[in-house]
């Protein structure tokens, strides 16, 4: 039965001031959603230093609305998955937990590309057991493997999926080319790529999503820090509008797209609630396009 101990404060909850976006048709999901990456130990290895703190986290980001966690098997590995089915299992109706398969794990800090069939099969039912799911809303390819045929990658999720097991598929820093080939062997819903105010590096697939209609995920929003480093335009228009940096370099994503999804991430929170107050920052056209311009020479 869903946990309906979050519904009532969400129907009036901050978060929902970002709006919110369709994926694939029906699931409907706030806009500024959760990124759960830093809810593992250093170098997204192991235990957190401060599990109760991470449980913490994810239940204020329900209360305060967000309806849209991304997580990924690899983290921890397997760690930030079973912090979150600790959390908020059973589930509020409506909450959509995105994760993620295709990296091996040697150590901290160590990512290594793993497409293989069997990699892949055994990955998406280590989440579905970790998160006690019997479908995953949205699981992601987290990189296409140049070591494998992309057809037997997304060939496997597209199997998932006739199985029940998957609603929906995502692809991860991938290109535009990459999605157009993706798509003629099985329907992409969504894209998370490396995005922020200061890093538009995947400016083309943020707009073929827009054309498309595709949800676009950027990690690193916030530029892992670097938004609020000293002298920078957007620290100077956080001054102005009595907001923190990493407020205006969210606000500047929400307004930079419709299809625009953010997932910052924290382990605090503190740092969770100033995130959400973003939602409601009001940047206006004059000043966003002058920190547009601003961050792009910077």
């Amino acid at each position: 039965m869903p946990n309906q101990k979050f519904a009532v404060q969400r129907n009036q909850a901050p978060a929902k001031k970002s709006g919110e976006f369709l994926i694939g048709g029906d699931l409907r999901v706030t806009r500024l959603g959760f990124g759960a990456m830093r809810i593992t130990g250093d170098g997204v290895w192991g235990e957190p230093a401060d599990r109760t703190e991470a449980v913490r986290v994810l239940r204020r980001a329900v209360e305060l609305g967000i309806n849209f966690i991304d997580t990924a098997d690899s983290y921890g590995p397997g760690v930030s998955e079973e912090i979150i089915a600790e959390a908020l299992h059973p589930y509020p109706a409506g909450l959509v937990i995105a994760t993620k398969g295709g990296f091996d794990r040697p150590g901290p800090n160590q990512w290594a590309e793993n497409g293989k069939p069997e990699h892949l099969r055994s990955a998406c039912e280590g989440s579905l057991r970790r998160l006690r799911l019997d479908r995953i809303d949205l699981y992601q390819l987290h990189r296409i493997d140049p070591k494998v045929p992309a057809e037997d990658q997304l060939g496997t999720l597209r199997d998932l999926q006739a199985q029940g097991k998957i609603k929906h598929i995502g692809l991860s820093e991938a290109s535009v080319r990459q999605i157009q080939h993706a798509r003629t062997i099985v329907p992409i819903v969504s894209v998370q790529n490396r995005y922020s105010v200061t890093d538009r590096g995947s400016e083309d697939v943020l707009e073929y999503c827009e054309k498309e209609q595709l949800g676009f995920i950027p990690w690193f929003p916030l530029a892992a820090g670097q938004v609020s480093r000293e002298n920078s335009p957007i620290r100077r228009l956080a001054a102005q509008l009595k907001a923190t940096p990493s407020q205006v370099a969210l606000g500047w994503l929400l307004a930079r797209s419709p299809v625009m999804l953010p997932i910052p991430g924290t382990s605090k929170v503190e740092h969770l609630e100033e995130n959400v107050a973003a939602a409601a920052l009001e940047i206006d056209a004059n000043q966003w396009q002058e920190l547009d311009r601003l961050a792009r020479a910077s």
